[in-house]
């Protein structure tokens, strides 16, 4: 099933809803976490702070919605999420693939290490959010919902454009990285995806 036939359908079922608002926060707290552990203890930069906090706000902004649907789901434990072993693990995988990719291409490690991943993760979780949101945003409109994410559009908007900046500051051939991230993200989004599509089915 595509994202744009599962969504609509989640949407319309508040039980699905409210777990599906709930993933999503899990996934942006997961991204604020892995943002603060990449920095470096004393030459942390303005972005990076910038970006910790934004994807934290996302995650609360998402759990808040939640009072929108009428459910009450405490916590991210697994039978408040949706397809939650690939949400759980879907950035974790997603970070040790470009690690792994990191290491074995440019030979980083350490604080660099850290550092290449946070661009490269946060690059191709970007690309996704610009995708994603807006379908998601559609489905609430197309359902006259009272929960709306157009916030976190115009957020993850200038958090793309902030990426490509540091990757280009970063590496001269950074497309290339930039394609590898994505094609690997594209995989672990498709599986997500799938996972989903049994849920709803």
């Amino acid at each position: 099933m595509e994202l744009s036939t599962i969504l609509p359908r989640i949407v319309g079922d508040n039980v699905l809803h409210a777990k599906l608002l709930n993933t999503l926060s899990l996934m942006e707290n997961t991204g604020a976490r892995k943002i603060s552990a990449c920095e470096d203890p004393v030459f942390v930069t303005q972005i990076i702070l910038k970006h910790a906090a934004e994807e934290h706000r996302h995650a609360f902004f998402l759990k808040k919605q939640i009072d929108k649907t009428n459910q009450q789901l405490p916590t991210y434990a697994a039978d408040y999420l949706l397809a939650p072993a690939y949400s759980k693990f879907y950035l974790n995988s997603l970070d040790i693939a470009l690690s792994r990719y990191l290491k074995s291409e440019l030979g980083l490690s350490g604080g660099q290490l850290r550092f290449g991943a946070y661009l490269l993760v946060t690059y191709a979780i970007e690309v996704r959010a610009d995708e994603l949101y807006p379908i998601y945003q559609q489905a609430l409109n197309d359902a006259g919902s009272k929960v709306n994410v157009r916030s976190i559009i115009v957020e993850e908007e200038g958090h793309l454009e902030e990426m490509l900046k540091q990757m280009k500051d970063t590496w001269p051939d950074w497309e290339r990285h930039a394609n590898k991230a994505v094609e690997i993200e594209t995989g672990l989004f498709n599986d997500w995806v799938v996972a989903l599509g049994k849920e709803v089915a």
